[in-house]
């Protein structure tokens, strides 16, 4: 038997966020602060971005996040974009896990714990999440100042969850937690393959082991031609000893002439083609399309601005250094606070993408941002970063082996944004009770099969 009962009912807990200081005082602890905008990134698995603040140790502890736990957006929004307030976060383990530090929700959230002798969490945060992907959330929301507050108390007691047996309620959180369950393993079969990317990159191009097991007549551990692409001594150059008839180089050399990026406001309606800002590419290593928005540009200015397979893009501002390699073929363009980075042999484009996530490339870029109260690189300084430049045939073999796996990256994002549209679809019929858990069960399980 089903009833609908107000928000009130089953939430046993619910207190404001907080912000914190810069520094330490006494009594203050250390705390991680979960905004809004670190909602998709974290259900991701990346606590990029997350600010670490300190907190007064007596108002923290009654913020501390558990898991079980929902953060829920009470204050922001973007009129422009139709994106409201009411957005949710579920904690679980595996989150604060990567925060590596105790968390509390932002100023502008709420923690909210309900009351698990008469729901369970997981599905009431499923029953949150439907009410902001049907819009519901909106009715909530009061202007002021030019910002949207979620009325909490509001909320409370007009918004309805439909309640039935604890038992059912755990089946229809299993169901949907099925298929976040899989996009979430996705994530981490992708944050694997893109660990085996770096590795070798190092490997190959910064450590040189190849090289230097050849070099005491040792065997490299790789096949006879791939072995046959590395020399068996060093060289000097301008950057330390390098692999003898490899050469050193700048970023410049590598691409063509550098190209800012379009200026234009950012659109959730498909207007135009995707437009890639900084956000889209800061926060993991790979770029889910789906979550990118649109633009209008002219049909001149979209020809211009068009990014292309292998283009390299590097953040020049907020988060300066930041780089990505386009590697499926999106309609879309590069926003202006991207500047555009476009190999002249397509051969380096791969050698590129992972020098850009090296340790060596992360020490050029702090030591030549400019900027004093806002960091920022501009394309000149770009280019000229230095850099060891290994043959064609290294680079080709790099390439195709890095290509493998990022292939597989890419199939996971795709497949994962299939499960959340599928996901979505079936969220407001469980919640209401059109659609069965059986059915729906049975709809996943075929996915699986």
């Amino acid at each position: 038997m089903a009833i609908s009962v107000p928000f009130r009912d089953v939430v046993a807990y619910a207190i404001g966020g907080g912000w914190g200081s810069d520094n330490p005082a006494d009594g203050a602890v250390p705390v991680s602060i979960i905004r809004g905008t670190d909602f998709a990134s974290l259900q991701l698995g990346s606590a990029r971005g997350v600010p670490l603040r300190f907190e007064g140790n007596e108002k923290a502890e009654k913020r501390i996040l558990r898991p079980g736990d929902v953060v829920l957006e009470i204050s922001g929004g973007s009129p422009t974009s139709g994106q409201s307030t009411g957005r949710t976060l579920l904690i679980k383990e595996w989150i604060l896990a990567g925060l590596g530090s105790r968390a509390m929700p932002a100023s502008f959230c709420r923690l909210v714990r309900f009351d698990t002798a008469k729901v369970d969490s997981r599905y009431a945060y499923y029953a949150l999440q439907d009410m902001y992907l049907s819009g519901r959330a909106a009715e909530y929301e009061h202007r002021s100042t030019g910002i949207s507050n979620f009325q909490f108390e509001y909320f409370l007691d007009r918004e309805v969850i439909r309640l039935v047996p604890l038992p059912e309620q755990r089946a229809i959180a299993h169901v949907l937690g099925t298929l976040d369950d899989k996009i979430e393993l996705n994530r981490w079969m992708s944050e694997t393959l893109e660990a085996i990317a770096r590795a070798l990159f190092k490997s190959w191009f910064v450590d040189f082991d190849p090289v230097r097991a050849k070099a005491v007549g040792h065997d490299p551990g790789l096949p006879a031609h791939l072995a046959g692409l590395f020399p068996d001594s060093f060289e000097d150059s301008e950057l330390g000893q390098i692999p003898t008839g490899w050469r050193t180089g700048t970023l410049g050399e590598l691409c063509q002439r550098p190209e800012y990026g379009f200026m234009a406001s950012a659109n959730n309606e498909p207007v135009g083609p995707r437009f890639l800002r900084i956000t889209d590419i800061n926060k993991l290593p790979w770029i889910d399309w789906s979550s990118v928005p649109y633009c209008e540009p002219s049909d001149a200015e979209q020809e211009q601005y068009r990014v292309l397979t292998g283009d390299i893009l590097i953040a020049r501002m907020a988060d300066p250094g930041h780089g990505v390699m386009i590697e499926e073929d999106v309609e879309a363009v590069f926003a202006s606070y991207l500047i555009r980075f476009r190999p002249r042999f397509s051969i380096y484009a791969r050698f590129l993408q992972y020098w850009m996530r090296s340790d060596e490339y992360w020490e050029l870029v702090g030591a030549r941002r400019t900027g004093t109260t806002r960091a920022s690189l501009n394309a000149q300084v770009l280019s000229a970063f230095s850099l060891v430049v290994p043959p064609f045939g290294a680079a080709a073999a790099f390439g195709a082996r890095v290509s493998a796996l990022r292939s597989k990256v890419t199939a996971n994002v795709a497949e994962s944004r299939s499960l959340a549209d599928i996901r979505d679809a079936l969220l407001p019929r469980l919640m209401s009770g059109e659609l069965g858990v059986s059915d729906a069960d049975r709809i996943v399980l075929g996915m699986s099969a």
